[in-house]
């Protein structure tokens, strides 16, 4: 690639040296006022940065109309849509800390994280009203219910009538020129594998730090495209599609439903792109089946070839080895005719980089990408540290690594191999759980992260596994599940998801679930597909340490989905519910 477009206009936004998002998103307005800001895939909504900061002053006068002042906080529950967006901006206008809930949770979770936020205010769309309204009706601070849509319930008011009960009077620049770095700006309740989720507390420094820190590393397009499309309620998507727009200036377009994304990158052409690894899995198989489908021969055995002339490149390169004239000649041909093809017809033909994080990803996956001359980068980092921590450089990707420590980032190791984070960006602490902050930080600043993790020469760091998630054998051998399932769900597009077990046991045991977009209609007890997971459990097998390997599965019959029993809202597996559901199955794979 040629340099980025701010390279080219050698432009630093003015946002970016903002104290707080607030002053950020007004220095936005005054910079672009005429640029598109929020947008709907067919552009039925197009709201320029004077309209969206418009639409947030209106939302900040209603709201404040309600009661809402400086230091409370706002719940918010919907969809990726533009109003998010400018709801989410009026409150943080006043000084007000909106959250954002999960669009899976329950009643029962919802008034948890209601009672714990303590919130007179929330906002929601009718998909989600009637479990809302619930709530209201129970014993907590919840007074008023927004519905931005359809007909309005009883006990609640439309978005319009909330914008109607701003007063001609409100003195919008006095309420966010009030907000200092330091105060509130959203909380992040972490989805968790156990228990309820806890209130990260993050602040306006948190932020512009995080932003700050990432900008340094990827040097991010002055006209940046991004799509919105990963749960709010997720630090990575709140940063992607919120914090980072608004001090950068990009367009934001939002996708409603996560499984259509791919649709949108293919008509955004984003210049950046973040997504957790299953979305690069699945794009992956469906690239990998197209050519496999392919029904002339000769274009089928050409691609075919291209690709193994990347790969080979691919392994040069991250071996430190100098590229044979003769492979990079072979591989700029290859790019020509195929793998600019295939960029602009999946929508990453214009990236300025592409991140992949939220949990381990398969090295193949992104040596696949890498050979399509797509640098998709790992990084790490957590809701307690604003979702910033460490990031492979575009210019220098080590497959396999999370990338060193970000820019004003400090890092080190435990001795026993814990990941301890200490800067900017690290969480004023856990809402309401002081107990829990101060199991988390240490008297002098640094986070324990709960991540195990080692340093290259390079200073490059690679997570291990999740501290208490390491499974140790009744030989005493530890073991990371997270890579032995990574290693399982590469061999076969075929599996959805798997769950390694073997803690205290003589050997390990998987639970296996098919991926619905590869198995179809196919049945789990279909002997071919029983046949075909087998085989793909014996080729991962063979990648792994003899007491890493999978002696015994089980092929289960129900798709895990994010936000239930099995998984976290970002697809993380929980473990000790799954051990509790599972646990006949379990045992029957450990008997006889």
């Amino acid at each position: 690639m040629e340099g980025s477009v701010k390279e080219r206009e050698g432009a630093r936004p003015r946002a970016l040296d903002a104290a707080t998002i607030c002053e950020a998103f007004q220095l936005t307005v005054e910079d672009h006022p005429e640029r598109v800001a929020i947008r709907t895939q067919d552009d039925s909504v197009s709201l320029t940065w004077a309209e969206y900061g418009q639409r947030a002053r209106e939302v900040a006068a209603g709201l404040a109309a309600l009661g809402v002042e400086k230091g409370d906080t706002v719940g918010v529950m919907l969809t990726n849509r533009p109003e998010f967006h400018f709801c989410d901006a009026g409150a943080m206008h006043l000084g007000a800390c909106p959250y954002s809930i999960y669009n899976t949770y329950s009643p029962e979770q919802i008034e948890h994280l209601v009672e714990d936020a303590g919130n007179t205010v929330l906002i929601t769309e009718q998909a989600f009203a009637e479990r809302v309204l619930e709530v209201q009706g129970k014993d907590n601070a919840l007074e008023h219910v927004v519905v931005i849509d359809g007909d309005t319930p009883d006990d609640a008011i439309s978005l319009d009538e909330l914008i109607a009960k701003g007063e001609d009077d409100f003195d919008f620049d006095a309420a966010w020129k009030a907000v200092e770095p330091g105060d509130l700006l959203t909380l992040i309740y972490t989805s968790g594998t156990t228990g309820h989720p806890k209130g990260v507390q993050l602040t306006h420094d948190n932020l512009a730090s995080c932003v700050r820190s990432y900008d340094e590393i990827i040097d991010f397009p002055g006209d940046g495209r991004v799509i919105s499309w990963l749960p709010m309620a997720h630090i990575a998507e709140r940063n992607c599609s919120q914090y980072l727009p608004i001090m950068l200036g990009f367009t934001t377009t939002d996708c409603p439903n996560a499984k259509e994304v791919m649709g949108y990158v293919a008509q955004v052409h984003p210049t950046w792109f973040f997504a957790v690894p299953r979305i690069w899995e699945k794009l992956k198989s469906f690239i990998e089946t197209g050519v496999e489908n392919e029904q002339d021969e000769a274009k089928k055995a050409g691609t075919q070839k291209a690709f193994a002339v990347a790969l080979k490149r691919v392994e040069a390169i991250q071996a430190g080895e100098e590229v044979p004239e003769e492979l990079e000649q072979a591989y700029q041909q290859a790019d020509e005719q195929v793998f600019s093809k295939v960029r602009a017809l999946i929508g990453l033909d214009q990236v300025e980089s592409v991140n992949v994080g939220a949990a381990p990803t398969p090295p193949e996956v992104i040596k696949f990408f890498h050979a399509l001359g797509i640098p998709l980068a790992e990084l790490w980092g957590m809701s307690e540290t604003t979702g910033a921590g460490t990031c492979n450089p575009p210019e220098k990707i080590k497959i396999g690594t999370v990338g060193p420590p970000a820019p004003g980032v400090d890092i080190k190791l435990a001795e026993d191999g814990e990941v301890l984070i200490k800067g900017p960006i690290i969480m004023s602490g856990y809402r309401n759980l002081p107990d829990k902050t101060d199991e988390t930080l240490t008297d002098d600043g640094w986070l324990m992260t709960g991540d195990i993790g080692e340093f290259d020469d390079d200073g490059y760091l690679k997570i291990v596994d999740r501290k208490k998630e390491l499974i140790i054998n009744a030989a005493g051998k530890n073991m990371s599940p997270a890579n032995i399932e990574s290693v399982v769900k590469s061999a076969s597009p075929l599996i959805g998801q798997v769950a390694a077990i073997g803690d205290q046991r003589s050997y390990n045991v998987a639970l296996i679930t098919l991926d619905p977009d590869a198995a179809g209609d196919k049945d789990p007890s279909d002997p071919d597909v029983e046949k075909a997971v087998a085989d793909a459990v014996e080729e991962a097998n063979q990648k792994l340490a003899r007491v890493e390997q999978i002696k015994k599965f089980k092929l289960l019959h129900e798709e895990w989905q994010p936000g239930g029993d099995e998984l976290t809202p970002t697809m993380k597996l929980k473990r000790k519910p799954i051990a509790e559901k599972y646990s006949e199955e379990i045992e029957s794979l450990y008997s006889g």
